[in-house]
């Protein structure tokens, strides 16, 4: 399936759990009453560690594909603790794949969990195309500049919804937003 289609979320997310479970070795026949708490622990990290290094080299091999973008937000997912350039690279690279704008999505909310609102406007101003792309986008535009402390910024990401080709279906989501930074500026000073 993942051949056929590289951004199949499912079929990524099914692959890497048995990827993780062989990696970490969990379903073995260890006898869990003579296993050392400590020891455990420490068997814990390491297994983590070998699965997410076994899912990283999936989405490695996946993003390979020139059509694959969803291995790619998975891959950055595993390093955005560990490697902000790496990180930013693979969101970018993610966003310039995926025309309708899903990439991205995610992109900004990854980057935003990760307490990056900054990046993630950064990203997020370069690869928008508010005319054809997802609207979700604008959601994440908008909270990102709420929590980077730019409200006015929001307000431009909201007016950039009147480009979408079907404005009723962005009008709720325009009214929620307007909502979103109205509130926030009651809690900004000086806005």
């Amino acid at each position: 399936m993942l051949s056929d289609d590289p951004n199949n979320e499912r079929a990524f997310a099914a692959l890497a759990e048995i990827v993780r479970r062989r990696a970490s070795g969990t379903g073995s026949d260890d006898d869990p009453l003579s296993a050392d708490p400590v020891d455990d622990a420490r068997d814990d990290d390491e297994r983590q560690r070998a699965a997410d290094l076994a899912v990283w080299a999936l989405g490695e091999e996946l993003a390979g594909n020139p059509r694959a973008w969803y291995p790619l937000i998975e891959v950055a997912r595993l390093s955005v603790r560990d490697d902000h350039e790496g990180t930013l690279r693979r969101l970018r690279t993610a966003a310039e794949r995926d025309p309708s704008g899903r990439a991205l999505v995610e992109s900004l909310a990854l980057l935003r969990e990760a307490g990056e609102p900054v990046e993630a406007l950064g990203l997020g101003v370069g690869h928008w195309h508010p005319k054809d792309q997802d609207p979700e986008v604008a959601r994440q535009l908008v909270l990102a500049s709420i929590e980077a402390g730019r409200p006015l910024e929001a307000k431009q990401h909201i007016a950039s919804l009147d480009f979408y080709r079907d404005q009723s279906a962005v009008a709720g989501l325009r009214e929620e937003l307007i909502r979103e930074v109205a509130q926030a500026e009651q809690t900004i000073p000086g806005t």
